[in-house]
């Protein structure tokens, strides 16, 4: 196990905070922006070479997310779901599926709303999260 960064990298941590800072501003989400550090500027753990991961990074720059990412993927799965479920009536498997997905949505709600990463007063629904999402 690795527990400094590797000489190698070509980049320092200010400059790739920056580059974290960039990417969030552009609109990407967190995974990806992990993503393209890695494939594209060579840095193979942002933790080790900043000391922070992305989102605390990203926290800092004042570039964070609205909502937390899995909550946000979520709600545009349940939402493509809804529009096949609408158009396809008869498609009970897949509206089982819209249930669950839900039913996560609103464990993860509470879950937020706990620890405060969601106000108290936010609530799920369908409308609101496409509204929220576009």
């Amino acid at each position: 196990m690795i527990s400094e960064n590797p000489a190698w990298v070509p980049l320092n941590a200010t400059e790739i905070e920056d580059l974290i800072a960039k990417l969030a501003k552009d609109g990407h989400v967190s995974a990806y922006i992990g993503l393209v550090l890695r494939d594209q500027y060579g840095v193979p753990d942002i933790r080790l070479a900043t000391g922070k991961n992305v989102t605390q990074i990203m926290e800092e720059k004042g570039v964070k997310a609205n909502l937390p990412e899995d909550i946000s993927n979520l709600m545009r799965r349940a939402i493509t779901l809804n529009v096949h479920v609408k158009a396809h009536r008869g498609d009970k498997s897949n509206e089982r599926g819209l249930n669950l997905i839900e039913a996560k949505i609103r464990r993860l709600e509470r879950y937020y709303k706990k620890n405060g990463a969601l106000p108290a007063t936010w609530k799920y629904s369908l409308k609101n999260a496409e509204l929220m999402l576009k």
